[in-house]
């Protein structure tokens, strides 16, 4: 196996920086991948090095910084580098000139393709299927992948796995994370941090991404603090067996999100009390309640934000997700890991969370959550449906989750209402009063009270032409401001 067989690939797409044919015709022993920024200890010759070049960074040092890790390659024996685009959207300029002085061919891999993919054309190429590899090239000991095959046929869950992987490396912390900072699992030397703190703690120490079909927001991670704590190679084989797990678990969330979507049909259907019950169990929810429906913008980032809800029993469909607050659900266990009292609303829980989401989406990206009310049984579920979506719509930049019971202004049920509809209702109440004095007069006067003095003084005006202008706005509009309910007529307009 050489550099060359790799280049010759049109699936992965590499691109050759720098390198002489001489060089590139070595034989490969094997792979790593390592963002530290002293690697050489952990490299064996004849390596190729995969490395994301997260450890560079612009400025006076950068070319310091690089020729010592481009040295610790050439000491090591490494074949060649292979580097990211991904993280700089190309390859600095620094790290050619330094492959280039210490003679390490450098090919750059695009951001389309997975240093997983990368990894699999060596082996599949040099020694077969993946997992037949020779004992001698693995980094984890034989017993242990053999446990871990043993535990993934067996359907263990992500902390059982975690716990095998990392036995034999002693009381290592090492943490399995989700992009938005959800711990999916940890080592029992890994102290819990809440999701804010572990969303910001991946960007330090050593962090691996299991390669997987997963959402911006339920991208798995890897996590070691102590960067120098294990061997790259290690923690690079323990996240190969996670994405083992979620491959295999990919058909059964698949059915899960099934049957949460045709519960949410049936509740939209106003279906009958046997039906829904039914949908229920399939959807692995229990007969009795309370229940409250949540929906959202978007379907993965809302279920990813009931995740950071420990204990909590859901079932999600394309944007919306019928949840269970039983004694046993998020009510009381989500609270708590939030560190918040049981009491908390639920809204307020899954506000805390959503800004973790957001750092995750694209630049641009319609996030909002609404939050109907809690429903006794199933029979209210149609009612809280109906309450999210408005809800939802009520949602905006400033304030993404929204609560049915935090709609607790005019204001706020009114912007729940579509804009076409409050378009047509300011429009047909106040349209012939324009934009001009006669609706400044308006607004004036109704946030003074309909006070005749404060509304003049606020606008350095006569009394008695603060009297006219508002005998015209009522001739115009056919409202009697002495008349609550048309007070409120008027100012429902406005607010629309």
């Amino acid at each position: 196996m050489h550099v060359l067989d790799l280049l010759q690939s049109d699936n992965l797409g590499l691109t050759l920086l720098w390198g002489e044919q001489s060089l590139l015709g070595q034989e490969v022993s094997g792979v790593t991948a390592t963002d530290l920024e002293d690697p050489g200890r952990f490299l064996g010759p004849g390596e190729l090095v995969l490395s994301g070049l997260v450890w560079w960074r612009p400025g006076a040092s950068a070319a310091a910084r690089t020729d010592r890790f481009v040295a610790a390659l050439a000491d090591a024996g490494a074949r060649a580098l292979l580097a990211g685009e991904e993280t700089h959207g190309g390859v600095p300029e620094e790290v050619v000139a330094a492959c280039r002085a210490h003679r390490v061919p450098l090919v750059a891999v695009p951001a389309r393709t997975s240093f997983r993919a990368v990894t699999e054309a060596v082996y599949l190429r040099q020694w077969g299927d993946l997992s037949r590899r020779p004992t001698r090239h693995f980094a984890l000991p034989e017993n242990v992948r053999s446990e871990l095959s043993r535990l993934l046929e067996g359907g263990a869950g992500p902390a059982e796995l975690l716990d095998r992987a990392c036995a034999h490396l002693g009381r290592l912390p090492c943490y399995l994370l989700t992009a938005s900072g959800r711990t999916v699992a940890r080592t029992p030397s890994a102290p819990a941090i809440p999701a804010q703190r572990a969303a910001s703690a991946a960007k330090g120490g050593l962090s691996l991404g299991v390669e997987a079909e997963s959402s911006p927001y339920d991208a798995w991670l890897l996590h070691v603090p102590d960067a120098d704590a294990a061997p790259p190679r290690v923690l690079h084989e323990i996240a190969e067996v996670f994405a083992q797990y979620r491959d295999g678990t990919a058909r059964r969330e698949a059915a899960r999100r099934a049957a949460g979507r045709d519960l949410l049909a049936l509740v939209a259907a106003e279906a009958e009390p046997d039906l829904l019950g039914a949908a229920l169990q399939a959807a692995g929810l229990p007969a009795g309640g309370p229940y409250r429906v949540v929906t959202a913008t978007d379907g993965d980032a809302l279920a990813e934000a009931l995740g950071h809800l420990e204990g909590a029993r859901w079932a999600a469909g394309p944007g919306g997700a019928v949840l269970h607050e039983g004694p046993d659900g998020a009510e009381a266990n989500g609270a708590a890991a939030a560190g918040e009292a049981p009491t908390a609303d639920l809204a307020d829980r899954l506000r805390a969370v959503w800004p973790l989401l957001q750092a995750c989406a694209e630049p641009g990206a319609d996030l909002r959550l609404g939050v109907g009310a809690r429903t006794a049984s199933a029979e209210g579920l149609r009612a809280s449906l109906c309450q999210a979506r408005f809800a939802l719509t009520a949602a905006d930049e400033a304030v993404a989750v929204r609560g049915v019971e935090q709609l607790d202004t005019l204001a706020e049920l009114l912007s729940g209402v579509p804009p076409e509809v409050r378009g047509v209702y300011g429009t047909r109440t106040l349209g012939s009063l324009g934009d001009g004095m006669l609706r400044e007069t308006l607004e004036v006067f109704l946030a003074n009270n309909c006070s005749w003095t404060r509304t003049a003084e606020a606008l350095h005006l006569h009394v008695n032409t603060v009297h006219y202008r508002i005998e015209r706005v009522e001739a115009l509009t056919g409202r009697d401001l002495s008349r609550l309910d048309h007070k409120l007529d008027l100012y429902a307009a406005l607010r629309c």
